[in-house]
Order: C-alpha cells, then structure tokens, then sequence
C-alpha cells in the first residue's frame, strides 16, 4: 500500500505552526519530535546545535481521514520560500521503496540516497524532473 501526504518544512516556527493547525483545522496532534530527539551522530560535525536542539523534527496532525506531516528545517540549511512543501510517500516494503525513488530520480536530483534511518528502515530524498521534493518512506508498521 502506498499512502500520499503534504510535508511542510517551516523555519523555526514549527510548534507554532502546529499548534496554528491543530485549533484552525480541528487537527489530532498524533505525535511531535524535536531535533533534540534524535540519536547524537558520532561524528562532532552532524550533531544538532545546542539552540536547535527545541525546533521540531517531525510532527504528524491527523486532519479527518487526513494526514499532515510537518517540520522545521534542518539546522543550518537554507530556507526558501516555495519550497516549504514536499510530498511524502510512505510505502510498506524495501522493493517498493527502491521502484518509486528509482523512478522518481529520472530526470530528476537525488537530495538523500536511500538509507536505514532511526525512523525507517529504508528512506531517502529526490527532487523530480519537475522540481517536486519527494521524500519516499519504507513504513512496514504503519506508523507515521
């Protein structure tokens, strides 16, 4: 099965923006992680700054039958207007996974290969031919 939902990267106002969307849209907040969450990288040069430690990593609202992912960016990364959406596909096996992004990089950019992560066993980032950023997710439990 393969699920499609709006991603929307914001700069440092994540929470706000979740909080925004729970009481605008009537939204269910599933769950909500922040930089601070994830697993510290051996290497000193990919941790998370001190004063991103609090922005949010990853926030899933659950808008009727609907889902809505959010996150603030990366850290360090630049931000842009016009690109704060991208289109997450969830997939539930590894082949699938590699089908999709394999055909989604024709023409197209890849911005992260696909790779084990701590949320998915296999998950990567590709810009396509049209300059839509996909992020495409192996997801076997079903959890967002």
């Amino acid at each position: 099965m393969q699920d499609i939902n709006p991603y929307l990267v914001l700069n440092g106002n994540g929470h706000e923006a979740v909080e925004s969307y729970k009481h605008a849209l009537g939204a269910e907040v599933v769950s909500v992680s922040n930089f601070g969450d994830m697993p510290e990288p051996e290497d000193p040069a990919h941790r998370v700054p001190e004063d991103a430690k609090g922005r949010l990593l990853h926030a899933h609202l659950r808008v009727g039958n609907s889902d809505l992912m959010l996150s603030d960016n990366f850290p360090g990364m630049p931000y842009q207007l016009g690109s704060q959406v991208t289109i997450v596909i969830s997939v539930s096996d590894a082949q699938t996974a590699r089908e999709v992004f394999g055909r989604l990089q024709e023409g197209g950019q890849v911005e992260m290969p696909l790779q084990e992560t701590f949320w998915s066993p296999l998950y990567g980032m590709v810009t396509d031919k049209f300059g839509v950023l996909w992020q495409v997710s192996t997801n076997p439990t079903g959890q967002s």
